[in-house]
C-alpha cells in the first residue's frame, strides 16, 4: 500500500462536474493498493498518517499531527501509484490490486480513518475519472509505502 500525502488548505474532488468530496485544512491522500496488501498494511499506514507531525505549532515548527489540529482528511484511490517504470517508457500497472482486493481495503481504510479521526473523511469515487483541485500548504508532500517502513 502506498500513499502520497499533501498538506492542503482546502481540496475538492469532482466526478462528471459534480463535487463528490470537499475539505478544509488537513491532508489530501492518494492511496494505491497492490495485490499483496492486507489489513496490517492498512493499520500501519493509518496510524502513521494520522500521527505524522507535519503541521506547525505556535513556534512554526512541524510538531503537530492531523489529530492534534483536528484537521480534515480526503482519500482518493489511485491505482497509478503502483506503476512500475523500470522497463521502457510505458508504465505497467500489474502490481495494482484487482477490484476484488482493492475495493474492500479502500473501504476499510476509510472506515478506520473515520473511527480514529472522529469525523467524516471526504473521498472520491473508486475507479472513476476524477478531477482533484487543491491548494497546497507549504507545499508539503510525503510518500509512504507500507512495504518499505523507513
Amino acid at each position: 500500500m502506498r500513499i502520497v500525502i499533501q498538506r492542503v488548505r482546502e481540496a475538492k474532488v469532482k466526478v462528471e462536474e459534480e463535487v463528490v468530496g470537499s475539505m478544509g485544512q488537513g491532508l489530501l491522500v492518494f492511496l494505491g493498493i497492490e495485490n499483496e496488501d492486507d489489513s496490517s498494511d492498512l493499520e500501519w499506514l493509518i496510524n502513521k498518517l494520522l500521527n505524522l507531525r507535519i503541521f506547525n505549532d505556535e513556534n512554526q515548527v512541524m510538531n503537530r499531527s492531523l489529530l492534534d489540529i483536528m484537521g480534515e482528511l480526503m482519500v482518493i484511490s489511485q491505482f497509478t501509484l503502483m506503476a512500475a517504470t523500470k522497463k521502457g517508457n510505458r508504465p505497467s500497472y500489474i502490481r495494482a490490486a484487482c477490484h476484488e482486493i482493492a475495493i474492500p481495503l479502500y473501504e476499510q481504510f476509510l472506515i478506520l480513518a473515520e473511527e480514529r479521526l472522529g469525523k467524516k473523511v471526504a473521498k472520491g469515487v473508486f475507479g472513476a475519472d476524477m478531477k482533484v483541485c487543491l491548494i497546497n500548504d507549504g507545499p508539503l508532500t510525503i510518500i509512504i509505502d507500507s512495504k518499505n517502513r523507513e
